[in-house]
């Protein structure tokens, strides 16, 4: 793991910055554990950041408080989808760390809504690393038809 998230990991939640499409920054409070020396978040299917997530990868995260207020530097990563066995050790490790919140109160509600909840693994990601970045999207639909 980077230095960089590893000073993440005495605080219990992050200030999550996901960008839409026209690069505009969302900041969304999420709780976060480490499975080894992987940061890990988890949402559920339907949410703005989970969709935002699919179109880039690309994130910044901040300890903040419980409300998001952020107590700290934002440091650039990229979250990963996990599956399978990571997604399970990713629930574990939440569990364990939010006794309450994740390991009770969340699943109950995703399984009450028919939420799928998705697991996200955390990796430090270079600023300088140009090929990370995402492309510049023209910002309306116009400029997007002529870009064509």
């Amino acid at each position: 793991m980077s230095a960089r998230l590893e000073d993440l990991r005495e605080t219990k939640t992050v200030a999550l910055t996901t960008y839409k499409r026209d690069g505009t920054p969302v900041v969304t409070p999420v709780s976060i554990a480490f499975d080894g020396d992987r940061a890990v978040f988890r949402t559920w299917h339907k949410a703005w950041k989970a969709r935002r997530l699919r179109n880039d990868p690309r994130v910044e995260v901040a300890p903040c408080t419980l409300r998001g207020r952020p107590t700290g530097p934002a440091l650039p990563a990229r979250a990963a989808l996990l599956a399978g066995a990571d997604a399970g050790r990713a629930a574990r490790a939440l569990a364990r760390r939010h006794r309450v919140l994740q390991a009770v109160l969340v699943p109950a509600s995703h399984r009450l809504m028919r939420y799928r909840t998705l697991h996200y693994g955390l990796s430090a990601r270079d600023t300088s690393d140009r090929s990370s970045a995402a492309p510049a999207r023209p910002k309306s639909r116009a400029a997007r038809a002529t870009a064509r």
